[in-house]
């Protein structure tokens, strides 16, 4: 995609054309990468073009002098995701590429060449999508924090877990997962409200040996937040079940050679006592010992 765009600008400076302001803005989803265009018929390479959001410094270039080399002056929000196209300067093209694309990066760019006669400036709109995602960084009020999770009864056959989200604004939406993202069933919320703000206690039953996570998710503010997991061991899982039919071959299988070997061990060991009781006889010797003559 990236290299699609550089070859369309590059066919427009070609042609003897500069880029347009954009009507429709550009549409991104959070997180990912955005390349704004801007390109001219002139070489870049010893002149300047400045990269601004209303007033804030987004990217600067002067004869080879930008904020990504020594350059000052950068906007902290920009600071360290924005380049440029070093080798794409000679065919006129000033487009950049905001990486990790944030909420707060939307908003109206100006490309501007000031020392350009006429000055030349192209106007673009960014639009940046965002997703569910974990906002603790971003100190967002009423943001979840992270849901304490903890065991409240264990025992052979099921574990019941327990989930508390505290102090939340909007009310989250609390769940329980799997470890392969299923929702689980669970009791309804203990749900209790101070001063605007949610405290959320949401109970399950498990019966399956497995990891667990509790969820808590604000769509209005784009904030979902997971607890840690917490492993479950279950013993023994509902009543004890009858054999199978395989079970049962396999059973009669391994009896059977038991047996054999048995019996054979039985057999051996007969016919080795016989051998070593005929060995001790000697040929036509009665078996009651000698006879002694008398004078």
């Amino acid at each position: 995609m990236e290299r699609l765009t550089l070859v369309c600008l590059w066919l427009v400076s070609c042609c003897g054309m500069t880029s347009a302001d954009r009507s429709e803005p550009l549409k991104v989803e959070e997180g990912t990468e955005v390349i704004l265009p801007c390109s001219i018929r002139n070489n870049l390479e010893s002149l300047l073009f400045d990269w601004k959001k209303d007033d804030k410094e987004v990217f600067m270039y002067e004869d080879g002098f930008h904020y990504n080399n020594g350059r000052g002056g950068q906007d902290p929000q920009f600071r360290g995701r924005v380049w440029h196209f070093q080798e794409e300067l000679k065919h006129g093209n000033a487009s950049i590429i905001i990486r990790n694309t944030k909420v707060s990066d939307s908003g109206n760019y100006t490309c501007v060449f000031p020392r350009l006669h006429p000055r030349e400036t192209f106007h673009i709109q960014l639009a940046v999508d965002p997703i569910l995602k974990d906002r603790t960084d971003e100190n967002i009020p009423g943001a979840a924090p992270k849901p304490y999770v903890n065991t409240l009864d264990d025992n052979k056959d099921s574990s019941l877990l327990q989930c508390s989200v505290q102090r939340s604004s909007p009310k989250p939406r609390v769940e329980w997962w799997d470890d392969a993202g299923n929702v689980l069933p669970a009791q309804e919320p203990q749900i209790t409200e101070r001063d605007g703000l949610y405290d959320i206690i949401l109970q399950t039953t498990v019966t399956k040996t497995g990891r667990y996570r509790c969820v808590a998710t604000q769509e209005k503010i784009h904030h979902q937040i997971k607890s840690d997991e917490i492993d479950v061991f279950i013993s023994e899982a509902g009543p004890q079940k009858g054999f199978s039919g395989r079970d049962v071959t396999i059973a009669v299988v391994i009896t059977f050679l038991v047996t054999l070997l048995i019996v054979g061990v039985v057999l051996y060991v007969r016919r080795r006592n016989k051998n070593n009781q005929n060995r001790k006889q000697s040929p036509g010797e009665p078996s009651g010992g000698h006879l002694t003559s008398s004078a």
